[in-house]
């Protein structure tokens, strides 16, 4: 039986909820959705949040509402999965690369030594589940009078210094894709902002850029969320806190049984609350291991093979080496992690990387 990377909740509250919601007949942004939308603000301690289409697509929304225009920098790291990267370049604002540090999330001195006269915020990505170091990046965005855009799509619920991600910034976005700490079932996300005019126009962005039904105030574009997915999203934003906590037992789990390896576990930097969207290891024989791993029915995954300033996409960026970045990914390993997992799995992927360390 094959042990996959992730494993989404279904069951018969969820089936529940999505049936009330097809019986309602009202399919996009009715009340389902600004409950969720009222929900998720409450849950993250932001006075707005704004259902969109993905992840991707709240942060384009939030780049246009803050007013990025071409010729404007915006600092990323380069280990992220590239919509992160996308979202900057269709807000026509040129990403500027940043290296990481032990955490994998963005390295802060190399991105107060990229800061130059256009460059206007940075977008902090608190990658695998892991918070980036939100005080060191306040104080940079102080210092050189930069926003900050949180990347929160891999770790709903996390903490840094005890207040969860997503309200640190101008604004937050986060993503439900299916395999994602929080999903409701196919695509989508939501954007979180404590600004009024922010939201404003991030609810027009996603509606034609309507004022009303009739009048458009903007050109703005089709990225609306439904009421079947709104519904899921309720029922497991309920559930998110204990989720993580199981997520949070069974890292705990692979972390007593993978020690003593020659291979590196993940950490969790003082101040930060990891919630393991991902749970990535290191090896420089990384390769012949998920082939051992594939060949006994276990997943892997490898977030990302291709960091964002390599991608053909930006290749005319010329983008500088980032030597930290560039040696991660031909190491990392994203060995399988969900709240819908077993103990039994765990060990049972354990048990296998023992094996093949011990040929």
């Amino acid at each position: 039986m094959t042990i996959p990377l992730s494993r989404p909740p279904l069951d018969d509250e969820i089936k529940g909820a999505v049936l009330a919601a097809i019986d309602s007949r009202q399919y996009i942004l009715g009340p389902e959705c600004r409950g969720f939308e009222a929900d998720f603000a409450r849950y993250v301690g932001a006075q707005h949040a704004v259902l969109t289409s993905s992840g991707t697509a709240a942060l384009w929304m939030a780049l246009k509402a803050f007013g990025v225009k071409a010729g404007d920098e915006v600092l990323v790291p380069a280990h992220t999965a590239f919509p992160t990267v996308e979202a900057i370049c269709f807000a026509e604002a040129t990403p500027v690369f940043l290296d990481v540090d032990d955490s994998y999330t963005l390295d802060p001195k190399d991105a107060a030594a990229k800061v130059t006269p256009r460059t206007v915020g940075i977008v902090p990505v608190h990658i695998y589940g892991h918070p980036a170091n939100l005080t060191l990046i306040q104080e940079l965005a102080a210092r050189f009078g930069l926003w900050i855009l949180e990347d929160c799509c891999q770790a709903h619920g996390a903490t840094w210094q005890g207040k969860k991600v997503g309200s640190f910034g101008r604004a937050a976005a986060f993503s439900f894709y299916p395999s994602k700490n929080l999903t409701v079932m196919g695509d989508g996300g939501i954007l979180v902002t404590d600004d009024d005019e922010i939201a404003a126009r991030c609810r027009r962005l996603r509606d034609h850029g309507r004022l009303n039904k009739d009048v458009h105030a903007e050109v703005g574009f089709n990225l609306r969320f439904n009421e079947i997915q709104a519904a899921v999203g309720r029922v497991l934003l309920r559930r998110l806190d204990q989720m993580n906590d199981r997520r949070r037992q069974l890292a705990s789990r692979y972390a007593e049984r993978l020690a003593g390896l020659p291979i590196a576990l993940p950490s969790e930097q003082p101040g930060a609350r990891h919630v393991y969207h991902l749970y990535v290891i290191r090896t420089d024989r990384r390769d012949a291991l998920a082939a051992f791993l594939k060949a006994r029915g276990i997943q892997t995954g490898i977030h990302y093979p291709v960091p964002c300033h390599r991608q053909p996409a930006v290749e005319s960026l010329n983008a500088p080496s980032l030597p930290r970045t560039e040696r991660i990914v031909r190491e990392i390993l994203t060995l399988p992690i969900s709240a819908g997992h077993t103990e039994a799995e765990i060990d049972q992927v354990t048990a296998a990387v023992r094996e093949f360390f011990s040929r």
